[in-house]
């Protein structure tokens, strides 16, 4: 690896989870593969210690931005947020609680410049042998029921849209984010939706997986981001994507 590279974390309530987790980025970013590299954390409103313990960690390691959304707006506007200010010329976004290890974004850029993609999205579904620990047997039936819903609805061919590792080419990050309506839980499959509108080419990649106890998804956020497939096929009629 050459290029220089951009890691969005979005963060709310993240306090315990953070320091841990920039220690484990910014160790494996000092392994010298890129020419450049930061971490974003982007702060959703959080309640505790996250913007604290965000800035105790800048003030040791510079290449750690810190960046604060309005209020609590959402992961896709948190997503958002970070990838309109990314100044690599790649940009990952990663869950804080590092679902995914980090070190599988070598296997995301292989895959990208092997295939010659924008855009790489890590998958849980391609190989389930790959998820260390999973999800609780109603959330996992019901992830897969939705990215059904999602293939049907919207035509993307992914089976897994909602893994929250992906990995874009700031470039088309940034005509794809402009563009994003959507700023909850359903951003994922908009983000996809409008990257295939316009013409990127995207890539799903098995990555490995383990289930984090503290998700921020709750019942009736589930049950919403089953309507944003819709929302996504709406705006899509109105021009909001042009």
């Amino acid at each position: 690896m050459t290029r220089s590279l951009s890691i969005v974390i979005p963060a709310y309530d993240e306090e315990k989870r953070l320091p841990d987790t920039l220690e484990r980025i910014t160790g494996y970013l000092n392994s010298g593969k890129w020419k450049f590299s930061e971490v974003i954390v982007v702060d959703d409103g959080s309640r505790d210690g996250t913007v604290r313990v965000a800035g105790e960690f800048r003030a040791r390691v510079r290449s750690v931005r810190v960046l604060r959304n309005p209020g609590n707006r959402g992961k896709g506007y948190a997503v958002r947020h970070g990838m309109l200010e990314a100044k690599g010329e790649w940009t990952l976004f990663t869950d804080a609680d590092l679902s995914t290890p980090i070190e599988e974004l070598e296997k995301l850029w292989t895959a990208a410049q092997k295939s010659r993609a924008q855009i790489a999205i890590g998958s849980r579904a391609l190989d389930r042998s790959l998820i260390g620990v999973h999800q609780p047997l109603f959330r996992e039936s019901a992830g897969k029921l939705f990215n059904l819903a999602v293939r049907v609805i919207t035509g993307l061919p992914f089976w897994d849209t909602q893994c929250g590792f992906k990995l874009f080419e700031t470039k088309a990050a940034r005509e794809i984010f402009r563009r994003q309506q959507l700023e909850r839980f359903g951003f994922d499959v908009e983000v996809l939706f409008i990257a295939r509108k316009l013409g990127y080419s995207s890539i799903e990649v098995p990555v490995r997986w383990n289930d984090v106890a503290g998700t921020k998804v709750g019942a009736v956020s589930g049950l919403s981001a089953f309507l944003d497939p819709l929302r996504v096929r709406l705006h899509q009629l109105r021009g909001k994507y042009r």
